[in-house]
């Protein structure tokens, strides 16, 4: 979705697009045979970690650049201003922009015929409300929120509902996710409401509840929302099951738990854009991401369950049995999935720019 950043090295590539921020950009350079062409990737920064793409590159000559995603949003927004021109050839929107954005003609249709890797996907992550039968897209990552601890102040029993964010003794000391859904996810979840909604009024009575909160925030944190627990500088929080994996791998003391109302699911998907430039050599890279290896050696990195069935059979027991990371059965069964919400993401944002300045 929205995550961890300084993975992908080296220069910087701009759009001539009037209301886009400069991105970091990435070339990787390849014996390869040439002339194979090249294809430009948009997706989250920490999901091609160095040396993830050598062995495509060396099998196919084709060159891929690699744009780092800061968010659906902005994401989004710089396809609309691209229009017809292109720029990107795969993308990675979370499940409920594919939703959004295949209703808008955004998305290409995907040959399933030049995609062998789908016989290895995890079934039960397949042919869902926001893509039936992935006419566009394919999952890749599955992403789960909870509360974040360190194990040396608190224990798990400690934190069983989102509400419990909301205590005075943790006056200054919560980090919040730094995105408008996953804030608002959890006060309607507190208060026993759909996290989808769209009505005013409840997304109104949701913000309200979250200035309630907003004396007991330290920071909202996407970009890096593991480095901050790694550091010691936030102790509490709410935080993503793949950044727990990454707090862990430094040695962390974090643990995270679900709270009783449930987390709010969402998959990281692999997608092409209607305008891009080179959908064969799209179809080529999609299709070595979701490989067996390619997906090993990500979730290895990164943390995120992988929908490749095959990957999760080699993975160790650390991480598959690491309920922080892998949600239990019973935690995905009372589990929401993030969808959207259309014109009302413009309701979400007002109040979120107004909770994040207020104090």
């Amino acid at each position: 979705m929205k995550k961890i950043a300084g993975l992908v090295a080296a220069g910087v590539a701009s759009l001539a697009l009037t209301a886009c921020n400069e991105e970091k950009a990435t070339t990787t350079e390849t014996a390869a045979p040439a002339n194979a062409g090249t294809v430009h990737l948009y997706t989250w920064t920490e999901y091609v970690p160095e040396g993830l793409l050598d062995q495509f590159q060396k099998e196919t000559g084709i060159k891929v650049e690699v744009s780092s995603l800061e968010s659906n949003e902005t994401m989004y927004a710089k396809l609309k201003l691209q229009g017809k021109d292109g720029g990107y050839d795969v993308i990675a929107p979370s499940n409920y922009f594919v939703s959004k954005m295949s209703k808008e003609g955004m998305l290409a249709e995907l040959d399933h015929s030049k995609l062998p890797v789908i016989a290895e996907l995890n079934k039960d992550w397949l042919d869902k409300p926001y893509d039936k039968g992935n006419k566009y897209s394919l999952p890749q990552l599955l992403g789960a929120p909870g509360i974040a601890f360190n194990t040396n102040d608190y224990k798990g029993d400690q934190f069983t509902s989102w509400g419990d964010l909301w205590k005075p003794e943790f006056a200054n000391k919560v980090q919040l996710l730094d995105d408008a859904r996953e804030v608002f996810n959890i006060a309607l979840l507190k208060l026993g409401k759909n996290p989808n909604t769209t009505d005013p009024a409840e997304i109104k009575e949701a913000f309200e509840e979250l200035k309630k909160l907003r004396s007991n925030v330290l920071s909202f944190n996407s970009d890096n929302p593991a480095n901050s627990f790694i550091s010691g500088e936030v102790s509490v929080g709410q935080l993503w099951n793949g950044s727990v994996r990454i707090a862990k791998k430094e040695k962390a003391p974090i643990d995270m738990v679900f709270p009783k109302e449930g987390p709010v699911l969402w998959v990281d998907t692999l997608a092409i854009p209607a305008n891009s430039k080179n959908k064969e050599n799209a179809h080529k890279l999609i299709n070595y991401l979701l490989s067996a290896s390619v997906s090993k050696q990500l979730t290895l990195e990164i943390g995120y369950p992988t929908s490749n069935v095959k990957a999760l059979e080699e993975l160790p027991k650390e991480i598959t049995q690491d309920p922080a990371i892998y949600p239990t059965a019973e935690i995905l069964q009372k589990s929401h999935w993030q969808d959207d919400v259309g014109d009302a993401i413009e309701l979400y944002e007002k109040y979120y720019q107004e909770l994040k300045a207020s104090k």
